[in-house]
């Protein structure tokens, strides 16, 4: 868990990303910490950008920099964030914990062990891939339809199943 301080020094180290303004270091160790995180970015309610990273592959304080930026600048969903809408946007940081891989033996069984409004989930079979993160389950929470999607996201049919599916869960602490 992370101090108050900690979650507004993360939030700072974002907004001045997305408004190209010079970042402030990272006071906290923790702040230095090798952790993956989402930034997603919103406007009025409504998704603006949102880019992550799945695994820890760099000091979280830079993690959010770079995520904020490139959710801003780089979803390719979105044009890029204009000046007039730098006032206007709300920013999120999902801080993930390190994957682990879930053992199952059906469908059934996978469900079962899920933890709604708990687990985000990466899903992975051969070459496609998606995740949700635990907040998905504000829009989707149901477990068969959760997973439903996420497969339709990985880009498999939402009937999908074969004995090299994989599945891994993590957690995420919010910083808003």
């Amino acid at each position: 868990m992370y101090s108050t301080e900690q979650k507004n020094q993360l939030l700072r180290i974002a907004r001045c990303a997305i408004e190209r303004t010079e970042i402030p270091e990272a006071s906290a160790p923790e702040l230095m910490e090798e952790r993956a995180t989402f930034v997603t970015l919103e406007i009025d309610g409504r998704l603006r950008g949102c880019i992550g990273m799945l695994e820890a592959c760099r000091p979280l304080a830079e993690d959010v920099a770079e995520n904020a930026f490139a959710a801003a600048f780089r979803d390719p969903r979105f044009p890029p964030v204009s000046p007039a809408e730098l006032d206007d946007i709300e920013i999120s940081i999902s801080v993930l914990s390190p994957p682990e891989e879930m053992v199952f033996s059906s469908e059934e069984a996978l469900l079962e062990q899920i933890r709604p409004g708990v687990d985000g989930l990466i899903l992975q079979d051969g070459f496609r891939k998606g995740t949700f993160l635990p907040s998905v389950w504000e829009q989707l929470p149901e477990k068969a339809s959760f997973f439903e999607h996420l497969k339709l996201k990985a880009g498999l049919a939402p009937g999908h199943w074969s004995d090299t599916l994989r599945v891994f869960r993590y957690t995420a602490e919010y910083v808003q």
